[in-house]
């Protein structure tokens, strides 16, 4: 079986917006072995949140930059995200509908297992 990676946040954002140098070139790599297969890589749910924020609130990347860049990520084919499919729907939640991504994903986590979610923010009732 092949080496499977977790990666934090700063190594998707380097990746994404090539602005360290050194760290870009590093990240460049691995994601290319990651796209190509030769390794796994896991990317938990709380660093694609991160990536959301850093992203949005810190370097004010539109969220349609954003859905695509962190989807085309989970579509990588070494990416081995049981929950890749909650978090594209969360993804698209997100830009399509102008809601938080964590609202997001929880709405995206209770349809996809068929639950119901609890909860006061506004935002759910635009994802209805």
């Amino acid at each position: 079986m092949k080496n499977t990676f977790v990666v934090d946040t700063n190594i998707i954002i380097r990746y994404l917006l090539a602005d360290h140098a050194g760290q870009f070139r590093a990240a460049a790599d691995f994601m290319s072995r990651v796209k190509s297969g030769d390794v796994n890589l896991f990317i938990p749910e709380g660093v694609i949140i991160e990536c959301v924020y850093v992203l949005l609130k810190f370097y004010k990347v539109p969220k349609r930059e954003i859905e695509d860049n962190l989807s085309g990520l989970l579509n990588y084919k070494g990416v081995v995200n049981p929950n890749r499919k909650i978090l594209l729907q969360a993804l698209r939640l997100f830009r399509e509908k102008n809601v938080d991504i964590v609202d997001a994903v929880v709405y995206a986590i209770s349809q996809e297992h068929g639950w119901t979610y609890f909860s006061f923010d506004k935002d759910f009732k635009k994802m209805e």
